[in-house]
């Protein structure tokens, strides 16, 4: 009788199993669905770059969001990523009178180019 419930066992835990994943499905549907974030208004508001920033995105107010997409195009066109580790940014001539330093990180870049916006 022992052996009657080890072998009912698994049958029920493999049971519970499978129906728990079956559950998630719907419910990851539903996050997908979300309503659209809207943009914060901080993010959106044209900032005037400094004049050594001006040579790489233009000298009119950007919002930040752009002023980076545009800093980032800039670095793309210019194969600025390193190599070995795309994290770092190797500065041009350019891009060196923005950041100070020959190399720095895309988080330290982006922490610098918002101190070059006002």
């Amino acid at each position: 009788m022992a052996t009657a419930k080890k072998a009912a066992s698994p049958k029920s835990t493999s049971a519970a199993k499978t129906a728990k994943p079956a559950a998630a499905k719907p419910a990851a549907a539903k996050a997908t669905a979300a309503p659209k974030r809207t943009p914060n208004a901080a993010f959106m508001k044209p900032m005037t770059p400094s004049a050594e920033l001006a040579a790489i995105v233009g000298a009119k107010p950007l919002p930040r969001t752009e002023v980076t997409k545009k800093v980032w195009e800039y670095i793309k066109k210019n194969k600025l990523q390193d190599a070995t580790n795309k994290r770092m940014i190797n500065a041009d001539a350019k891009l060196k009178a923005v950041l100070k330093k020959a190399q720095v990180s895309m988080f330290e870049m982006t922490k610098i180019i918002s101190s070059h916006l006002s």
